[in-house]
């Protein structure tokens, strides 16, 4: 098949029913019959149909549909019991279960054939496709995709490509949520530092403008132009469950703010930026819709020099939230004003850096380096604590991951100039003095058959931290 015939998926399959002579009585028999294991019972299909008499069917008449297996065999002396129509014949109780049996001889039901209609609606996708591909080339057929708001998404191996539009049309129509499937044609961050990619739309419209759900926060933004991946959903809660409200975070490449706008949720205070324009217009609604404008601010700058630059900023400002007590009036009801019940002070000191840009994300480490000179620190606290760096990278795969791990721990090392080992952060009271350079790996995902995603989290040494450059 080159182009999708949905006429050719209709099939007719012989079965029986039973005919239940009153309608008041099919919940009744329909459950004495899935009990009897009498009744089909098939995924995606009800056993309750219209009478297959047309006649009847038109009067409201129903009937149950049986298994293939139920016997069947008209007497050829039969009376016709009461209320069976014309022609109706009659089945000989022994070839059947005694509830059926039971249910024949009470009158309540007569066996009657049935020809159950399947059309293309009733199919799967799994079972489409493995009808249109060539039996050689089912060997893995392709059913996984990412689905961004009404887009899916699709990886498609070379050897399907020749199916492509084929595939994506049967996917759209068993997939009621999406409207649009394309292909990635390039692999994330080849177009540009953006992480964009090329695509090719495969079915429906080229329309990329999407509005998706994560954590109860709204995001509406143009994936063609912006980077998101529902996979890192799970990531995205669990680091932003390490925060605490009232903590300060740079998310230094925050994207459309799938850590940031979650944190201000929780009220954290969250410096966020991204390079990317879009990014940032994205990123600013988000804000506003998800009305975290107290909590979230959003940036535009270039990454390695936002670290250092928006570390003496926070230094310097005031912020406070006031938080409020509910009047449970609406807003446009006259009535008592909240009372204002606390405030909670934006710190001074940045708590957690998030660097999620895992190809690159370790080369930005040196800008850590003499993160807090004396200009810097005439402005903070007395013994304040050296923050937390939660990087992204890339490594290789492993049953325990011990290798990846001093390997990302020597890339770290070699970033920052210090000795960085795996091992058990040091704690908050410990403020990241000499002796500390422990690193967590974490293992979030794997991306390929030979690679996998980390995040490795280490308190910044305060000997890196106040370094002269």
């Amino acid at each position: 098949m080159r182009a999708l015939d949905r006429s050719k998926f209709h099939k007719v399959v012989p079965l029986n029913a039973a005919r239940v002579f009153d309608n008041k009585h099919i919940s009744k028999v329909r459950s004495q019959l899935e009990r009897s294991k009498d009744a089909l019972q098939q995924d995606r299909l009800g056993s309750v149909h219209s009478d297959p008499d047309s006649e009847r069917a038109k009067s409201g008449k129903k009937c149950i549909l049986l298994r293939p297996e139920v016997a069947i065999k008209q007497t050829s002396l039969s009376h016709q019991p009461r209320g069976h129509a014309d022609g109706d014949a009659v089945r000989t109780p022994w070839l059947y279960s005694p509830t059926l049996s039971e249910l024949v001889a009470q009158e309540t039901i007569a066996v009657v054939p049935f020809n159950l209609e399947l059309n293309y609606d009733y199919w799967t996708y799994h079972d489409i496709i493995s009808a249109i591909l060539p039996e050689d080339e089912q060997g893995e057929i392709p059913s996984g995709f990412s689905q961004v708001g009404h887009v899916a998404h699709l990886n498609l191996r070379d050897e399907y490509l020749k199916h492509k539009h084929l595939i994506a049309e049967v996917l759209m129509d068993k997939n009621p949520g999406v409207r649009t499937v394309i292909n990635k044609i390039d692999d994330v961050g080849e177009e540009n530092e953006f992480r964009t990619f090329r695509y090719e739309v495969l079915a429906g419209p080229d329309d990329m403008n999407v509005m998706i759900s994560e954590e109860n926060c709204t995001f509406k933004f143009d994936y063609s132009k912006v980077y998101w991946n529902s996979r890192l959903n799970t990531e995205h809660r669990r680091l932003v469950s390490i925060f605490r409200e009232g903590e300060a975070v740079c998310d230094v490449m925050a994207g459309i703010g799938p850590f940031a706008v979650p944190a201000g949720k929780k009220g954290i205070f969250v410096w966020a930026n991204d390079l990317n324009p879009d990014s940032y217009v994205s990123l600013e609604d988000a804000v506003q819709r998800n009305k975290v404008a107290e909590y979230v601010r959003p940036f535009n700058e270039d990454g390695r020099t936002y670290i250092r630059s928006a570390t003496a900023r926070l230094a310097q400002t005031e912020h406070e939230v006031a938080i409020k007590s509910k009047t449970g009036r609406k807003k446009d009801e006259p009535g008592v004003k909240p009372q204002v019940l606390r405030t909670v002070k934006q710190p001074k000191t940045f708590q957690h850096f998030v660097l999620n840009l895992p190809a690159s994300a370790i080369t930005f480490l040196p800008s850590f380096v003499g993160l807090y000179p004396t200009s810097v620190r005439q402005h903070l606290p007395a013994n304040f604590s050296m923050p937390l760096v939660h990087v992204y990278c890339f490594s290789t795969k492993s049953a325990d991951n011990l290798s990846e791990g001093f390997a990302i721990c020597e890339e770290i090392s070699r970033q920052l100039g210090y000795e960085m080992k795996p091992g058990k952060i040091d704690s908050e009271d410990d403020n990241g003095k000499d002796g500390a350079g422990a690193v967590e790996i974490w293992d979030v995902r794997d991306v390929a058959p030979k690679k996998r995603m980390f995040c490795a989290t280490f308190r910044v040494p305060e000997a890196v931290a106040i370094r002269e450059v």
